[in-house]
């Protein structure tokens, strides 16, 4: 295999410098108020793989707001815990040699506000697995914003089995 100009390997598949998010690649029709591409009224987050991290930039909106100029923390814990989601889930699929990942779900996270974080540019999120089993992943996270991390996080996310109501969540929003 020829690596094409622009790219790097991740998980035996060629990533370009300006990949499809996770997202949009496995789950475009997904409704997820985080992560879903579908949801209008949503974040629509774009996680994307650099390395053996996942990566995400992402802009708030005054409707964001806690109160002017700064996030307000729950969307903070809502972007970490969609990303940090989809962190496990690519990681599993990569651990597993699938070609999608398996349905995850949030099993527990915390997020540690450290300082405020300022709405008025973007947010950078960086997450990485630093547990895992054959079914779950331990995922840590920080959120940036002005060239300081603002928030961190630690999730267990779980890949969940046939009969879990979020099983097949991202397959089946394709046939509704």
């Amino acid at each position: 295999m020829t690596k094409p100009s622009g790219s790097t390997t991740n998980c035996g598949i060629w990533i370009s410098v300006d990949q499809i998010s996770l997202q949009d690649r496995y789950a475009p029709d997904t409704k997820c108020f985080g992560c879903g591409p579908a949801n209008g009224q949503g974040l629509r987050i774009k996680s994307r793989v650099a390395g053996s991290d996942v990566v995400l930039d992402w802009s708030p909106e005054p409707h964001h707001e806690a109160f002017p100029g700064f996030v307000n923390g729950g969307i903070i814990g809502v972007l970490f815990d969609c990303h940090c989601n989809w962190t496990a889930a690519y990681h599993l699929m990569c651990a597993t040699g699938a070609s999608e990942p398996p349905f995850t779900v949030t099993a527990d996270y915390a997020v540690t506000l450290r300082k405020p974080t300022p709405s008025a540019g973007p947010l950078h999120l960086r997450a990485r697995v630093v547990e895992s089993s054959p079914d779950r992943a331990v995922v840590e996270a920080t959120l940036e914003a002005e060239g300081h991390v603002r928030a961190t996080c630690r999730g267990t996310f779980v890949a969940v089995k046939p009969g879990h109501p979020a099983y097949q969540r991202w397959a089946s929003s394709t046939k509704e």
